[in-house]
């Protein structure tokens, strides 16, 4: 099976105990459901900064900001869009971007 990174871009933070408690399970629910396919599980990641070809420095975030990534085996890229398409960040309002790892 090819190796999928999950990029998420965007969605709402929780706010509140409750409202985090309730975004973790559906987290948890959607890695359970995955099961074995779940590679690296990934992380949140803060602000990025960008470093362009001409050697100049950009700290806004870019365009579309990641919000964090995880890394996913799929059988084929349908395979991966069926299972990003059940992640909690999708009810939030953020949005995932897919790619394919290349072995080396």
């Amino acid at each position: 099976m090819a190796k999928y990174l999950f990029v998420f871009h965007g969605g709402s933070a929780p706010q509140g105990k409750d409202a985090q408690a309730k975004a973790m399970d559906a987290w948890g629910s959607w890695f359970g459901a995955l099961g074995a396919d779940v590679v690296d599980g990934g992380n949140p990641v803060g602000k990025s900064t960008t470093v362009k070809s001409d050697g100049s420095v950009v700290n806004n975030g870019g365009s579309n900001p990641t919000s964090g990534y995880s890394l996913i085996e799929a059988k084929t890229l349908e395979d991966a869009i069926a299972k990003a398409k059940s992640c909690p960040i999708l009810g939030h309002g953020g949005s995932i971007e897919l790619a394919p790892t290349l072995d080396m």
